[in-house]
């Protein structure tokens, strides 16, 4: 396997072939995709900034997708690999948010270490000093959609 930089309109594409649950993001700092021996593009990551504003420090960094065709090792190559590019670029942290029901082997793989096991979705957009109403589907013209993945995630990080 080997690393190879990836323009944001190849990724996007790779994405809305590949990812389980999420649509390709709206932005990012920088994206990586891995080859297999063969030349073939078979996952890529996406690195940002932390979605959440209390994490937004200046000195972390997010993976926002990380998305194989299932290449063994794959996942764990890209993490790695966002992790140096991240400890290059002056940054100190890193962090990936994973579904409840994922193990999370190719981030222990790699050297990171679960940061909180049961976080996100507790209480939702509706807080008391910004009542909302919120909907766990959008309505495009073509019909109901889910907007993303409802619920508890996990958050793993690892210090560069």
């Amino acid at each position: 396997m080997r690393a190879i930089p990836l323009k944001r309109k190849e990724a996007d594409a790779y994405i809305s072939i590949h990812h389980r649950h999420h649509k390709p993001s709206q932005g990012d700092m920088y994206r990586i995709g891995c080859e297999d021996d063969n030349g073939n593009l078979v996952g890529v990551i996406q690195v940002g900034r932390p979605v959440a504003r209390r994490l937004d420090n200046g000195k972390t960094l997010e993976v926002i997708r990380c998305c194989t065709d299932g290449t063994y090792n794959a996942c764990s190559f890209l993490y790695s690999r966002a992790a140096r590019i991240a400890k290059e670029l002056g940054y100190e942290k890193i962090i990936t948010y994973i579904l409840q029901d994922e193990e999370g082997v190719s981030l222990k793989a790699s050297g990171w270490i679960l940061e909180d096991a049961d976080c996100g979705g507790a209480t939702g957009w509706n807080v008391k000093s910004r009542p909302r109403e919120v909907y766990d589907t959008k309505y495009p013209l073509f019909g109901e959609t889910r907007k993303y993945p409802v619920g508890k995630k996990q958050r793993w990080a690892k210090t560069l």
